[in-house]
């Protein structure tokens, strides 16, 4: 609380993530570059390491990823890998698996990384406390346990996001770099459209199968996850000595376009362990329709992510939001703006209240939606 409320200045940021990544386990993969990614969160559907990974690996680098479970979200990269393959690896099968793959999308609570962040966050949770200096130390500690050489972290921005104005973000970037470069990490920050979800889906299976579809580069499947995935995976795979400067991007997209990253990803589901579990959509939906006519202006990535939240996700694997409309497109009144998938009737019915209070989307003008001041 204390921490919290007073802030922590950038020494104390520093010493409490060395202090958090020495009170566990540490994986050493015995490479130079050992790559990794992440992003601070508050974004629904931002499911883009799912697709990160296959394309880093596909090229050749080492990119073993520990991820969490949904803390606040409908929906974390394990959760959600999880309706595709086992994700509950011990360290020794994680190893066996990233030996054979340069890969891994596993829950990193069996490995006892920074298990000292685990207990506090059991402590942040239900006090509703994510303080600056906490989540920075959160993040670095875990990945730091994780044996990453190389990290890109990806910030959001937007009227509903987590980071709400670049100032915010220009800070956030400087203590992260100052904490890399003193635990001799190899960092970079990126600022990147965080105005509303991404992707389709919000909720496990949902956002499975966005990313199945990316990766299988169907016609249908989201073009904003799919861009920002290749420009993250660019980024990434310039950390390569081998590979210039803006030069990733291509890379990436022929790794995608070619089929290899889809390969990769089924040999990683493959060494993992297959998900045995048929998990299938709600059988409960509710469309939500648009009052009137207009143009989607904003997209409330909170008060979607409670709706999907409240409809059963992350438990319910099945349950979640499906958008329809995205920021930019012409609606008309009583067209579909997004459905809702349940599979108990009391989460249905709490979803629907919530969302009958405030639908959690703006329809005006297209002059009305906010511009957004970010990298890519």
């Amino acid at each position: 609380v204390a921490s919290a409320q007073g802030g922590m200045d950038r020494e104390e940021v520093l010493h409490l993530t060395q202090a958090m990544t020495e009170s566990g386990e540490s994986l050493d993969w015995g490479e130079d570059i050992v790559v990794d990614k992440h992003c601070i969160g508050g974004i629904p559907g931002n499911r883009t390491t799912m697709i990160i990974v296959p394309i880093v690996t596909a090229h050749g680098l080492l990119m073993p990823k520990t991820s969490s479970r949904a803390i606040t979200s409908p929906a974390g990269t394990a959760d959600t890998m999880s309706v595709l393959s086992e994700v509950n690896l011990l360290p020794e099968k994680m190893h066996e698996v990233v030996n054979k793959t340069d890969a891994c999308l596993a829950w990193g609570g069996r490995a006892n990384l920074a298990p000292a962040d685990d207990i506090l966050i059991s402590v942040e949770r239900p006090l509703g406390i994510d303080s600056e200096g906490q989540m920075l130390a959160s993040i670095l500690s875990k990945k730091l346990a994780a044996g990453a050489t190389h990290l890109l972290i990806d910030i959001p921005v937007g009227p509903t996001a987590k980071v709400r104005h670049m100032r915010q973000a220009q800070h956030l970037r400087k203590l992260f770099e100052f904490v890399g470069d003193q635990l001799n990490i190899h960092l970079e920050v990126v600022i990147t459209d965080g105005r509303q979800p991404v992707g389709r889906g919000i909720g496990p299976v949902l956002e499975a199968r966005d990313v199945m579809q990316v990766l299988q580069n169907e016609p249908l499947a989201p073009d904003d996850l799919r861009q920002k995935a290749l420009r993250l995976a660019g980024r990434v795979l310039e950390f390569d000595p081998d590979v210039r400067g803006g030069q990733g991007y291509a890379i990436a997209r022929d790794i995608l376009d070619s089929g290899r990253a889809l390969q990769k990803m089924n040999a990683i589901i493959e060494e993992q362990g297959v998900q045995q579990k048929n998990y299938i959509l709600g059988k409960l939906t509710h469309d939500v329709c648009a009052a009137s006519a207009g143009v989607v202006t904003a997209i409330d990535n909170l008060q979607m992510a409670r709706i999907a939240s409240f409809a059963g996700a992350p438990m319910d694997k099945g349950a979640g939001v499906e958008l329809l409309k995205k920021q930019g497109d012409r609606v008309n009144k009583g067209e579909v703006l997004y459905r809702i998938y349940a599979e108990f009737l009391a989460d249905f019915n709490f979803a629907r209240n919530l969302c009958r209070r405030d639908n959690g989307y703006s329809l005006g003008k297209l002059e009305d939606i906010p511009k957004a001041f970010v990298e890519f």
